[in-house]
């Protein structure tokens, strides 16, 4: 897949899967982003879609990451001076698609994830919030793993 830019919000420090950290870590970016409507004060964006990125591991699903949440936007994009921006280089991907309730549908998905023979390249992995991710009581959301 092509590469691409984002703008939106950067978790500050890392987070851990370990003891339900990066849940606790992630949903309050979450919570921030949607009561502060971040997502309206992105320029010049391709679509509506929400884009939440893992990336800058330590080692694996079991250090530390970094994570972000923002928008798709047209290349050369000027970010607001408040927001964050990521890159996403071009990188080769497995699509799993977590379909259910949120934000168990999600949950669940990553647990396939890790227990998958799949050949990780733990670069940049992100899920895509669009339309089909409205109705959180049946959810449709396509994670993105970075593989080798």
């Amino acid at each position: 897949m092509k590469g691409f830019k984002l703008i939106g919000l950067k978790l500050k420090g890392k987070t851990k899967n370990e003891h339900g950290q990066s849940g606790k870590d992630c949903g309050e970016l979450w919570q921030y982003f949607e009561a502060n409507k971040i997502a309206e004060l992105i320029p010049n964006k391709t679509s509506g879609a929400i884009y939440a990125v893992y990336y800058d591991y330590e080692n694996d699903e079991n250090g530390l990451f970094s994570y972000f949440i923002g928008c798709k936007v047209e290349e050369n994009t000027e970010k607001p001076e408040n927001l964050d921006e990521l890159v996403i280089p071009e990188q080769s991907y497995q699509k799993e698609t977590a379909k259910g309730q949120m934000t168990a549908c999600i949950t669940e998905a990553w647990k396939r994830i890790w227990n998958s023979p799949t050949n990780r390249k733990f670069g940049f992995d992100f899920e895509v919030y669009d339309e089909r991710s409205q109705n959180w009581k049946d959810a449709e959301v396509d994670i993105f793993i970075s593989v080798k």
